[in-house]
């Protein structure tokens, strides 16, 4: 049979909290006691269970990750920096998709399924309402917003309104007079989100320029590259003078250049198109974007995540740097109307 913790502490002559304290490397437990209970597990061949752990620390060693999409690039991008900063510290992700649906309206998160399963949450670029961000708060445990976040909790992302107008500047300044915006989802109001922050950041940049940022220059591509792909066509069939187009991902950039490709359009000579992310595709297809680093992102919410639980303070709001990826997706206007 399997010696179990209680066997280890008698060996040792202490408690099995004190076995449980010393094996895990927390405080409270003198050097010499670690060192004699970890002397005695060894020698017993005593290792301890997740679920023990768990029980004898009070933690779960668990963290909650909510997140509307695992596909796409930027969730996929942070999970993967999340999970690598919470493997280092021997903390598993449990991991909660909420997609975002043009057929359906999103289901509504119930945080009865995280109670007494995580020690914290991550939230990834989910459209909370404000209940459910008050439901979420009411658990108890750290939260952490990545991509956008809640007015008063811990976020980690980037400036949406500046990343966007610097998305538009570039086009403006590459002598581009009629600027299209293809959006996220249609249905988003958050003051908060990055949909409507970067739509924010589009009018903000226009007007700033003298340019026309009319509600027929902007559709929805749902953030992923059907949605770029299909609104964009719609798009021009409207306004078939425009000659750039902000699309606020790249995976919506690179369905509106197919957009373009189906017209028999040429990308940048009749259209040029910019996006937001920095995709791994982006230099296969030449795109041209505001490039940010998702993957640190996630690495740095859930060291932060970690250090809430053990009661350090951390910074209430964490922006992360973008920079301009130029590349053929992108140039001066046509001089002749096509």
């Amino acid at each position: 049979m399997a010696l179990g913790i209680d066997d280890v502490a008698r060996a040792a002559g202490v408690s099995t909290a004190t076995v449980s304290r010393a094996l895990r490397g927390l405080p409270n437990v003198t050097e010499s006691t670690r060192t004699r209970v970890m002397a005695v597990a060894a020698e017993l061949g005593y290792v301890p269970s997740p679920s023990a752990s768990s029980l004898a620390s009070g933690r779960t060693h668990t963290i909650g990750l909510l997140t509307p999409w695992v596909t796409h690039w930027f969730f996929a991008q942070v999970i993967e920096g999340a999970e690598r900063a919470l493997r280092t510290e021997d903390f598993d992700a449990l991991l909660y998709t909420f997609e975002v649906s043009r057929a359906a309206p999103r289901l509504r998160f119930d945080p009865g399924v995280l109670r007494r399963r995580v020690d914290g949450v991550l939230v990834v670029g989910l459209p909370l309402d404000d209940d459910e961000v008050d439901s979420l708060a009411a658990l108890g445990y750290p939260v952490i917003f990545i991509g956008a976040g809640a007015p008063g909790h811990v976020t980690v992302g980037l400036d949406d309104v500046r990343a966007a107008r610097d998305a538009t500047r570039h086009l403006v300044e590459l002598g581009h007079r009629r600027i299209a915006h293809v959006a996220g989802e249609p249905d988003e109001t958050s003051t908060w989100s990055p949909a409507v922050r970067r739509s924010v950041g589009w009018r903000e940049q226009m007007r700033a320029s003298g340019l026309d940022a009319s509600p027929e220059l902007e559709v929805h591509g749902h953030f992923d590259v059907a949605g770029g792909r299909e609104s964009t066509l719609r798009l021009l069939e409207r306004c078939p003078d425009v000659t750039a187009l902000f699309a606020s991902s790249d995976e919506m950039a690179m369905g509106a250049i197919l957009a373009a490709r189906d017209l028999g359009l040429r990308v940048p000579q009749d259209l040029s198109v910019i996006g937001i992310d920095g995709h791994d595709m982006g230099e296969l297809v030449g795109l041209t974007t505001i490039a940010q680093d998702a993957l640190e992102q996630g690495a740095a919410a859930a060291t932060m995540l970690l250090e809430l639980i053990t009661g350090s303070p951390v910074p209430r709001e964490v922006t992360y740097p973008t920079r301009l990826v130029v590349r053929g997706s992108t140039g001066p206007p046509r001089l002749t109307e096509r």
